[in-house]
């Protein structure tokens, strides 16, 4: 089974944080924040990725292409040419296909063009490649296993904006600093899509959003299943969200790590 990550967007929205790195290569920690999604696969047994690129594709093909270099020790024999990897990676087991699929292409149309890559396959997983969490992978696969649907969505609650404050005759009972929204859910990725029935809901138009017509019309047809994910989620939008996360990962309070190293 194949986790599509999409990592082709332009991410306007969080050009402070960098002017040269697509948004999937900001770093959390050493590692982009793509890694870190391609971790919490594999951690339940995903190892096969299929990444959709499109703006600065470029710098994801270089970051995997010399992937290996980067994250081993190695010997360079100077004269030869020759180059000895010292240690074998955690990651030695990952297959990763880059595909480009388009600058301008919408999501939609980004999971069209990478048919022929899961089209071997009963199932695929689709995730955005600009957010985090513990999302329970193995559970959210069974749950779409179980109802037969076309698509399973992890619904999750978004955190709140500002700190809440609980009063009693203007004295602040208690203060809870941006508390995770305590009634409705939104999307939250972590998608399960069936391989042989979903794309007749994407179709060709490049411009096809994801999020728009095939998940509308999914619902319409009740071929759309939510998994509900009351765990932790957080997407990188905003320089304050990067910030945020990098600031979890330096304290060892990264609630997505739910690898061991």
């Amino acid at each position: 089974m194949k986790a599509v990550i999409l990592c082709g967007g332009m991410g306007t929205r969080i050009r402070d944080a960098s002017e040269v790195l697509p948004k999937p290569m900001l770093p959390i920690g050493d590692k982009p924040i793509v890694w870190h999604i391609m971790k919490t696969y594999a951690s339940h047994g995903i190892q096969d990725f299929v990444l959709c690129l499109g703006y600065k594709g470029w710098v994801i093909k270089e970051f995997f292409l010399n992937y290996r270099a980067m994250t081993c020790d190695l010997r360079v024999g100077l004269g030869s040419g020759g180059v000895e990897y010292l240690t074998p990676g955690d990651e030695r087991n990952w297959s990763v296909t880059l595909a480009d699929t388009g600058l301008e292409t919408m999501t939609g149309g980004r999971v069209a063009r990478i048919k022929k890559y899961v089209a071997n396959d009963d199932l695929f997983l689709v995730t955005y490649g600009d957010g985090v969490g513990n999302v329970d992978v193995g559970k959210l696969i069974a749950a779409h296993r179980s109802h037969g649907k076309i698509v399973t969505v992890t619904a999750v609650r978004p955190q709140g904006r500002f700190g809440e404050l609980r009063l009693d005759g203007g004295v602040v009972q208690e203060f809870n600093e941006k508390p995770q929204a305590s009634a409705g859910f939104i999307n939250g990725g972590f998608f399960v899509c069936d391989a042989r029935r979903i794309w007749d809901y994407l179709g060709d138009d490049p411009m096809t959003s994801f999020e728009r017509e095939p998940m509308q019309r999914l619902s319409r047809e009740r071929q759309l299943m939510a998994f509900e994910h009351d765990g932790y989620w957080q997407p990188m939008d905003t320089l304050r969200e990067y910030n945020l996360l990098n600031e979890l990962w330096a304290t060892g309070r990264a609630p997505w790590k739910t690898w061991t190293d």
